[in-house]
């Protein structure tokens, strides 16, 4: 086992968001705990970073998955300092009543548990050593109304609300608990997205849309000692989609 001044894990590792945050925390002095459930992915984004990286492939619907990669996290580097619960989903393009109940699932299964097993297994950790930084990625979609994207946007939206309770609740152990509430832009994600529905989300950007790096310096902040005093927040980074 060897220790590091930082050790972070990031779920959605291997997608555009998910590797954007890796290569922006990837400072020197930190160690990286990737996890996704493409391996291949994985396999690229620890490739383009000059950093420790240990790589898992993780359902994150699957509480015991994530616990055994928080798990290797302190085995491996000596303890986890950041949790970035980053993975998810978006669900078919479709209005309520023609949603199934599976689509449904899916979403809760990710966006919403996905974040809860990551929270409690970072918990764990992190009470008995003093503290650290959880960072939950919700959406602009949890704060708005995104028609036809119902499952997305409440799941999104219960990101954010136990984002604030669980900041409310460890805030004496020294666990700092936010998230990040990203605008549209191209990615994996998206490309299921219909093409005149993501241009008619990107005429309500008045910024246009941005592209992952415009939303991982958000990510930086408050995994950094410059947010120490930040919890329950909900940074929106959106290129003013919220703004009107």
């Amino acid at each position: 086992m060897t220790d590091h001044d930082r050790v972070v894990l990031v779920t959605g590792a291997a997608g555009g968001l998910g590797a954007a945050v890796a290569r922006r925390l990837a400072e020197p002095g930190t160690a990286l705990v990737l996890c996704d459930l493409s391996g291949p992915g994985l396999t690229a984004v620890a490739r383009s970073l000059d950093v420790p990286v240990l790589t898992r492939v993780v359902d994150v619907g699957d509480a015991e998955q994530v616990d055994a990669a928080v798990t290797a996290a302190v085995a491996e580097f000596g303890g986890l300092h950041v949790m970035v619960n980053n993975a998810g989903v978006i669900a078919p393009n479709a209005r309520i009543h023609n949603l199934t109940a599976a689509d449904w699932d899916l979403a809760v299964r990710v966006n919403l548990m996905g974040v809860v097993h990551g929270m409690t297994s970072a918990i764990r950790v992190m009470r008995p050593a003093g503290g650290g930084s959880v960072i939950n990625t919700a959406s602009v979609a949890g704060l708005t109304a995104w028609a036809y994207a119902a499952p997305y946007g409440a799941t999104k939206a219960a990101v954010v609300h136990l984002t604030k309770i669980a900041a409310v609740e460890y805030a004496k152990d020294r666990i700092r608990v936010n998230c990040v509430c990203p605008g549209t832009f191209e990615s994996g994600m998206s490309a299921k997205i219909p093409r005149e529905a993501m241009a008619a989300m990107e005429a309500r950007h008045p910024l246009g849309f941005g592209v992952p790096d415009d939303v991982a310096g958000a990510f930086a902040y408050l995994a950094g000692e410059e947010s120490r005093w930040t919890t329950g927040a909900a940074i929106v980074v959106d290129g003013g989609y919220a703004a009107p």
